[in-house]
C-alpha cells in the first residue's frame, strides 16, 4: 500500500508514488473538484498503485481493498449465507452503504437497493490507481460519502497492447481462479484523439467448509459441542409445548427434547464460484482548441454462485392425518394421546382413510425436517451491468475549465435459486392416506414419508417438493453535472500561488425495483429462504449546486513555506416518489501549514448528510434473520419468576410451552424489519489533522487523526438492544410494555424462530433513533532507496482505532465494537480489530523483483456485554466427536493477533513478464471460535472468513505481454 502526502502538488523526485498527471499541467486528486497541481489539499489520500495490485496478482477490486487497513471486511467472495450476489467495500466499519465508489472521480450505477456499487464490475485490468479517501467528501461527491470514497483510476492515453493471464490454486487443490485480459489502445490525428478497449475473462471455482478440518464439523462457541441446526434428520415434531424428534428405530417420539443436530458445514463454502465476463471502453478527441469530447463505457456480466446446506421444513406448521400411511404406530399413540382421543378412538383414526368418513381425524404439529434428498440450496445471481458517460470539456479562460457531462447505467441482477423445498406442497404430500395419492388429488403429488430415517424420502417424494425461484432487482442510474474549475488569476497578498475555486450543479435520478414471482415473495413458502422477498419499486431524484475554494494565504516566508486554506458548500435537494422532499447543507472546511521544506500539517472538518436510499424508504416490514443465541423465554428459569412468564405469554407463547421453549435453531431467530418514506436524512460531523514528514529523499511519513460521528443514523437495533429494551428490567408492567408485546413468538412451540409467516420474532424496523461513532488514527510510511543496482522500496500502512461505537437509542447500551466480536459487533457484522498494518518489501535487481508482504491483526475478543447476555464463550478442551478439533485446548473467547505473509517473484525481460506468488506463505490457519457466536454472514466455518485466511497458502502465476 502506498500513499501519496494527501496534497495534490508536484511530486519531488524521489517520492515513493504520486497521482497520475491527467496532463502535463493538471492532476486529478481524489478529494477536490479543482485541478491544479500546485495547490494543496487538506483531505489524506491512500493510494495503492497498479504495480502493487500486479505484485498481490489480486483478481478483483475487492482483493485489492481488503490490505488497505482502516477498511473492514464486507460482503464478498467469502461470504456464503449472506452473499446477494455482489462485493462492496465498508470504510472505517460504519457501513458499506455510507461510502461510494467511483470510477475516475464519477458514480456507476448501484447494484443493488441500497445504492451501493458490486466491486466485481470494476476493470480492473485497466486501473491505474486506487484512491481511497476515509474522510467525509459529501461536499465533493454528495450523498453517501460520510466515510470517504474509493476511487478507481484508469490509465489515461494508453496505447499499444497488453495481453494478460493468471492462474491460482490452493495448496489442497481446490479453489481455482483464471483470469484473463486484452487491453488495447491507440492515438489517432496526429494524437488528438485516444482509444482504449478492455476485455476481461475470470472464472473462479468453489472452496467447500467440509475440504478443511477445521471446519468439518460445526462447533457450537458456547458449549464447545458438535453443534448445529435443528432442522434436521430425523424429523423433530412439536407435542405437548416441545419438540420431539423421532427414533426411526422404535417409531415413537424421544422422551426428551434432545436431539442430533444436523451438521450443515460441509455444504457451505469459504470461496464462492464467480465467472465474469467484462468489457471497458473510454476515448477522448480534441474537436478544436476550445472543446474536448471523451466517453466511457462499461459492460461487465457476473455469475455468482451460493451453496448452502439442503433445504427442508423450517419449524413450519403442518397437519397429518392419523391414518397417514408412514406414521408409525408409536408415534400417533403419543400424537393421540396428547390430543386428548382415546385408545379406541385413536384405532379408529388409524383406520379411516377416508375423509367423510366420521372417524377420520387429522392433527396438527410444528415440523423440522431436513431434506437431505433433496440436495444443496444452490442461489445463481446472474448480474448484467453497462454504464456509460459522455462529456466536453474545454478552457473558458487561461485559468478557468469547463466541464459538461452526462452519464446513465443501469443493473439487472437475477437470483435463480434451486433445491428450495415448498412448504405448500409439503402439506399437501402430508396430508395422504396411502402410498401412492394425496388427498388433493394434485396432478404429481406423491405422498409424502417425513417419519423415518435419512433417505426415506425417495426421489418422486422429492422431485414434488422442488421448484425453481426467481427474484430480480433492477437499478438504474441517470447523472448530469456541470462544473467551473481553475483559479481566479490573482493571489492574497503574501502568496505565490492563484486562489482556486470550482462551481458546479449537478442532477442525479436513481430508480430500483425487486421483482419476485410467487413463491420468493409469499412467506415461508421456500423452507430455508429466511423470509419473503417483496415486490419493491422506488426512486429519487436530487438537485445540487455546490463550490469549493482553496486560498493560499502565505508562501516562502519564515515559518511559512506555505499556509493555505479550503472550503466548500453543497445544497442538496431530494424528491421521493411519491414521498417528501427534503433539502440539506453540507459543508467543510481545511487548512494545510508547511513551516518549512519536508513538513505539513494539516486539519479538516466536514459537516456530511445522506439521504436514505431506496431499501430505507420503499423496503416494506417483512420477516427475515437475525442472530441470536440466548432467547430469556428458554429454560426452566421462566417456572419461578411470574413477570418472565407473563411476557413470554403475552408475547404468544402457548401455555404448555412454558419451560420447554428451546434457544433459536443455528441461533437464528426471526425479526421483523423494514423501511418508510418518512425517514430523515443521517447528519454527520467528521473532524481529521495530521502531518506528514518528508525529512529526507525517497522517504515519506504521514500520521493522521480522524474523528467521526452520525447522528440520526438510519438503521435498527442489534439483536441485543431488541432483547434488552423488554428483558433488561422486567417488572409486572412488562407484559402490557410495547417493547415486549412487539415481540411475537411461535404459537405452537413459544419460540422466536420457525414459519416467517407465523412466527413474527423481534421487531426492528429502520428508524431515526441511533449514533455512531469513531475515532483512530492512520500511519503511512514509504520508503526508496538504492545500494547500488539493488533497490529497495518499503510501503507501510497501518491503522489504530479507539472506538468504533453504536447506540440504537438515546436509551439503549452505548456498545463498543473495536476490538470485539459478538452477534451484536460490528455493525457491519465483521469484526473490526483495534489495529491492523500492511507492510510490503520489495527488493528489485536488475530485472528481477522479489516482494514481501506482510498484513498484521491485533487480538479481539468476545464482547464484554455478550459475556453478560449469553455467557461466556467455551474455554477448555474439545470433545472427542468432532474431527480433527477434537481434544485440542481452545478459548473461543479471544483471537490471538494474526500475521499472514505473500511472496512473490517477478520477472520482467521486455516485453514480458512473468510473476509467481504464493499467498499464505506459512500455510496460517484461522482462527478457531465455533460457528454461532458471532453473525452468520460472517461467521462461519468455525471462524470469520472475510477476516482472516480460510483457504491456506496458494500459489499464482501470472503472465503479460507488453507491445
Amino acid at each position: 500500500m502506498i500513499a501519496v502526502p494527501a496534497f495534490a502538488q508536484a511530486t519531488p523526485a524521489g517520492d515513493a508514488a504520486a497521482p497520475a498527471a491527467a496532463d502535463e499541467n493538471t492532476i486529478v486528486v481524489t478529494g477536490s473538484l479543482i485541478r491544479n497541481p500546485n495547490l494543496v489539499q487538506a483531505t489524506p489520500v491512500n493510494v495503492t498503485t497498479a504495480d502493487q495490485i500486479e505484485l498481490k496478482q489480486s483478481n478483483t477490486a475487492e482483493d485489492v481493498l481488503r490490505e488497505v487497513p482502516g477498511i473492514v471486511a464486507n460482503i464478498g467472495s467469502a461470504v456464503n449465507n449472506g452473499n446477494g450476489g455482489s462485493s462492496y467495500v465498508d470504510l472505517r466499519g460504519l457501513g458499506s452503504n455510507r461510502n461510494i465508489v467511483l470510477l475516475d472521480g464519477q458514480r456507476l450505477v448501484p447494484s443493488d437497493l441500497q445504492g451501493r456499487v458490486d466491486l466485481n464490475n470494476i476493470p480492473l485490468a485497466l486501473i491505474n490507481r486506487v484512491d481511497a479517501l476515509t474522510g467525509a467528501a459529501v461536499t465533493t461527491y454528495g450523498a453517501d460519502a460520510i466515510t470517504g470514497v474509493v476511487n478507481f483510476v484508469t490509465k489515461k492515453d494508453f496505447t499499444g497492447v497488453d495481453l494478460s493471464v493468471s492462474d491460482q490454486i490452493t495448496q489442497k487443490g481446490d479453489g481455482n481462479y483464471l483470469r484473463a485480459d486484452v487491453t488495447t489502445g491507440v492515438n489517432f490525428d496526429d494524437g488528438k484523439g485516444n482509444a482504449v478497449l478492455s476485455l476481461g475473462y475470470q472464472n473462479s471455482d468453489p472452496v467447500y467448509q467440509g475440504a478443511r478440518d477445521f471446519s468439518k464439523f460445526q462447533v457450537d462457541s458456547f458449549s464447545g459441542t458438535a453443534g448445529g441446526s435443528g432442522t434436521t434428520v430425523p424429523s423433530r415434531f412439536s407435542i405437548n409445548g416441545g419438540n420431539r424428534q423421532i427414533d426411526p428405530t422404535t417409531g415413537r417420539l424421544k422422551s426428551t427434547g434432545a436431539f442430533n443436530a444436523f451438521n450443515f458445514n460441509p455444504y457451505n463454502i469459504f470461496q464462492t464460484p464467480f465467472r465474469r465476463y467484462n468489457i471497458f471502453a473510454q476515448a477522448n478527441y480534441q474537436i478544436s482548441d476550445a472543446v474536448e469530447v471523451y466517453t466511457r463505457g462499461l459492460f461487465s456480466k457476473n455469475t455468482v454462485s451460493t451453496i448452502i446446506a439442503p433445504s427442508g421444513v423450517f419449524a413450519s406448521s403442518v397437519t397429518i392425518p392419523y391414518s397417514n400411511p408412514f406414521l408409525p404406530a408409536g408415534a400417533a399413540g403419543q400424537f393421540c394421546a396428547a390430543n386428548g382421543l382415546t385408545d379406541a378412538q385413536c384405532a379408529a383414526a388409524r383406520a379411516a382413510t377416508d375423509p367423510k368418513d366420521p372417524n377420520y381425524k387429522t392433527f396438527n404439529t410444528v415440523l423440522r425436517r431436513r431434506m437431505t434428498e433433496t440436495g444443496t440450496r444452490n442461489s445463481e445471481y446472474s448480474s448484467n451491468v453497462f454504464d456509460y458517460s459522455l462529456g466536453f470539456t474545454g478552457p473558458l479562460t487561461s485559468t478557468v475549465k469547463w466541464d459538461v457531462r452526462g452519464s446513465y447505467g443501469e443493473s439487472d441482477k437475477t437470483q435463480t435459486i434451486t433445491g428450495y423445498v415448498l412448504t405448500s406442497r409439503v402439506r399437501d404430500a402430508l396430508l395422504a392416506t396411502n402410498t401412492t395419492s394425496c388427498l388433493s388429488g394434485n396432478s404429481g403429488c406423491v405422498p409424502l414419508n417425513v417419519f423415518g430415517a435419512e433417505g426415506s424420502i425417495t426421489p418422486a417424494m422429492a422431485g414434488y417438493l422442488l421448484s425453481p425461484s426467481t427474484t430480480t432487482i433492477k437499478t438504474s442510474l441517470l447523472q448530469a453535472r456541470a462544473l467551473l474549475s481553475g483559479d481566479f488569476g490573482w493571489s492574497v497578498p503574501g502568496a505565490s500561488e492563484p486562489v482556486g475555486f470550482a462551481v458546479g450543479s449537478e442532477y442525479r435520478k436513481y430508480h430500483a425495483a425487486q421483482i419476485s414471482d410467487s413463491l420468493s415473495k409469499t412467506a415461508g413458502e421456500l423452507g430455508g429462504a429466511g423470509g419473503a422477498a417483496p415486490d419493491i419499486d422506488g426512486g429519487y431524484d436530487v438537485w445540487e449546486g455546490y463550490g469549493e475554494l482553496i486560498a493560499p494565504l502565505v508562501s516562502d516566508k519564515p515559518l511559512f513555506k506555505s499556509l493555505t486554506v479550503e472550503g466548500g458548500l453543497r445544497y442538496s435537494k431530494y424528491r421521493v416518489n411519491q414521498g417528501p422532499s427534503t433539502s440539506a447543507w453540507t459543508y467543510k472546511g481545511g487548512a494545510t501549514w508547511e513551516p518549512t521544506d519536508g513538513i505539513k500539517f494539516r486539519g479538516n472538518y466536514a459537516h456530511a448528510v445522506r439521504a436514505p436510499n431506496i431499501y430505507e424508504l420503499f423496503n416494506p416490514v417483512t420477516v427475515s434473520l437475525t442472530n441470536l443465541k440466548t432467547d430469556p423465554c428458554a429454560g426452566t428459569a421462566v417456572l419461578t419468576n411470574a413477570n418472565l412468564k407473563a411476557v413470554c405469554l403475552a408475547q404468544g407463547a402457548p401455555a404448555n410451552s412454558i419451560g420447554k421453549i428451546a434457544n433459536p435453531t443455528a441461533s437464528q431467530a426471526n425479526v421483523q424489519i423494514g423501511g418508510n418514506k418518512f425517514l430523515a436524512p443521517e447528519k454527520a460531523d467528521t473532524f481529521t489533522v495530521g502531518t506528514v514528514l518528508q525529512p529526507v529523499r525517497g522517504l515519506s511519513l504521514s500520521v493522521d487523526y480522524y474523528k467521526i460521528k452520525v447522528k440520526d443514523v438510519i438503521g435498527s437495533p442489534t439483536p441485543g438492544d431488541m432483547i434488552n429494551s423488554c428483558f433488561g428490567n422486567l417488572s409486572a408492567a412488562s407484559a402490557t410494555s410495547a417493547a415486549c408485546t412487539v415481540i411475537r413468538r411461535d404459537p405452537a412451540t413459544g419460540g422466536l424462530d420457525g414459519d416467517p409467516a407465523t412466527v413474527l420474532g423481534l421487531y426492528g424496523p429502520l428508524n431515526n433513533l441511533g449514533t455512531l461513532k469513531t475515532d483512530g488514527i492512520d500511519v503511512i510510511l514509504n520508503y526508496v532507496h538504492s545500494f547500488g543496482k539493488v533497490k529497495w522500496t518499503l510501503s507501510a500502512n497501518g491503522n489504530y482505532t479507539f472506538h468504533a461505537k453504536f447506540q440504537a437509542t438515546a436509551t439503549s447500551l452505548d456498545r463498543e465494537c473495536i476490538g470485539y466480536y459478538s452477534v451484536n459487533c460490528n455493525y457491519s457484522g465483521s469484526i473490526q480489530p483495534k489495529y491492523t498494518w500492511s507492510v510490503r518489501n520489495t527488493v528489485s535487481v536488475d530485472a528481477i523483483d522479489l516482494s514481501l508482504l506482510w498484513r498484521h491483526i491485533s487480538s479481539v475478543k468476545q464482547e464484554p456485554q455478550d459475556v453478560i447476555d449469553s455467557g461466556a464463550a467455551f474455554s477448555g478442551t474439545l470433545p472427542s466427536d468432532i474431527g480433527s478439533l477434537s481434544g485440542q485446548t481452545v478459548n473461543f473467547g479471544k483471537i490471538s493477533a494474526y500475521d499472514i505473509f505473500d511472496l512473490t517473484a517477478r520477472f520482467n525481460v521486455d516485453p514480458f513478464t512473468l510473476t509467481f506468488t504464493v499467498q499464505n506463505l506459512f500455510d496460517k490457519t484461522p482462527p478457531i471460535v465455533g460457528n454461532t457466536i458471532g453473525s452468520t454472514s460472517y461467521n462461519s466455518g468455525n471462524t470469520y472468513p472475510s477476516t482472516y485466511d480460510a483457504l491456506g497458502r496458494r500459489f499464482a502465476v501470472g503472465a503479460r505481454l507488453k507491445f
